[in-house]
């Protein structure tokens, strides 16, 4: 491939990618990817070719919120109160989740032998709040990551189509962490 190949290739995905933001933002993971071929005037071959499946899209479209709510658990780490700092990040995660439409689709879980990078990453950034809630007595320690995730992305998707989704899964997400028992 010649240099000026590469340096379009580059541009075509870069256009391609910018026009997938846009879209699953205004209609989720299921945004129609010829949509994003025609609006980034490029063949869905094209597409394909940089991103062979939907999910490879959806990875590519988190990459940059994925990357945030592994810092913010880097930072939240060193927190004195380890329940806190687990809970303020699952918030997080669940406010990420909520408004960029396609992240918990990205994160849901599809089988052992399916790689999802952004599970991946999220659960290696999560793992050392969990590990230090759990060795602090603030969550039972056979709680993994995983499931906390896949709690999330559940909770996310089945309040996507709410009048008021944010609020919904941030409700979801509290009856969750608080169980059913009422307080005593």
């Amino acid at each position: 491939m010649s240099d000026g190949q590469r340096a379009d290739a580059r541009r075509n995905y870069a256009r391609i990618l910018a026009v997938a933001e846009e879209e699953v933002a205004a209609h989720g993971s299921g945004a129609s990817l010829e949509q994003i071929a025609r609006t980034a005037n490029v063949g869905s071959a094209t597409v394909r070719r940089h991103f062979p499946t939907r999910r490879a899209l959806l990875e590519a479209v988190s990459a940059n919120r994925i990357a945030a709510l592994c810092a913010r658990a880097a930072e939240l780490t060193g927190e004195e109160d380890s329940r806190k700092a687990l809970l303020t990040w699952l918030d997080e995660l669940v406010v990420y989740c909520v408004s960029a439409r396609g992240l918990a689709a990205a994160l849901s879980y599809e089988g052992p032998t399916h790689e999802n990078s952004c599970s991946a990453a999220i659960e290696d950034a999560g793992e050392p709040l969990v590990r230090r809630a759990a060795r602090d007595g603030a969550v039972r320690p056979e709680v993994t990551v995983a499931e906390l995730v896949t709690l999330i992305v559940g909770i996310v998707l089945a309040t996507e189509h709410h009048p008021d989704p944010a609020a919904q899964a941030d409700r979801l997400f509290r009856l969750a962490v608080a169980g059913l028992s009422p307080r005593t």
